[in-house]
């Protein structure tokens, strides 16, 4: 799948961080019975490339990424991992560069025009917005949306349950990342009945801007 294909399958990337990689294959079953199938699994811990190794052999449902990649090696030891797409906060030419030798697809993070124009020089046109609310959120959205008409964002940092409808209702926004599925309580009590409800809701949110009718298998 490409990233456009990816972005498609859900109005809600989870932004995941574990600290026990033993969790990862009940959350992941948690999430997909949500009808959360694309999970990000991010390397802010130590246990994340153990994560992903066990999401991708035993919940062959999810289609497993990595997440907050920083440093080029990342690529091929998520990759090897199992990963199927990678996600950065940022992007440079290092990174360019060990994406594609890698083969993963990747969604670049961007917070400025100069960041979207850099992506694009790059043939990169679809977008995580991060972090979102800091970078001007549904303001930043709405004026990239003018000079950018090309690009499509996932709006990822401060996006909850609560304004994710807002960011959805964008016309330049696919899809929206957030850690709210995946919350510390619930986490720590292995209540994964919760985590399915909170995927479940998730799942359920309209993409009013972009439109479920644009993804790839419609064009």
């Amino acid at each position: 799948m490409n990233v456009l294909q990816l972005m498609s399958l859900g109005p809600v990337i989870p932004v995941i961080a574990l600290e026990e990689a033993a969790q990862a294959v009940p959350l992941a079953r948690a999430l997909v019975a949500g009808g959360v199938r694309v999970l990000e699994v991010t390397l802010r811990t130590t246990a994340g490339l153990a994560a992903i190794r066990a999401i991708a052999q035993d919940v062959p449902e999810a289609i497993v990424g990595v997440g907050t990649v920083t440093r080029p090696e990342q690529f091929a030891a998520a990759r090897d991992a199992g990963a199927r797409f990678a996600v950065t906060p940022g992007l440079t030419v290092a990174l360019i560069d060990a994406a594609r030798d890698s083969g993963l697809p990747l969604l670049p993070g961007v917070m400025t025009p100069s960041e979207v124009i850099a992506a694009h020089a790059a043939g990169f046109f679809q977008l995580k917005l991060f972090p979102a609310q800091q970078a001007g959120g549904l303001g930043m959205l709405a004026a990239l949306h003018g000079p950018f008409p090309d690009a499509l964002f996932c709006p990822t940092g401060g996006v909850t349950p609560e304004n994710a409808p807002e960011f959805l209702a964008q016309p330049n926004v696919v899809c929206v990342g957030g850690s709210w599925l995946t919350p510390k309580a619930a986490l720590a009590a292995n209540d994964w009945d919760t985590i399915t409800a909170l995927a479940s809701r998730a799942a359920a949110l309209p993409r009013a801007g972009y439109g479920i009718e644009r993804t790839p298998a419609a064009v």
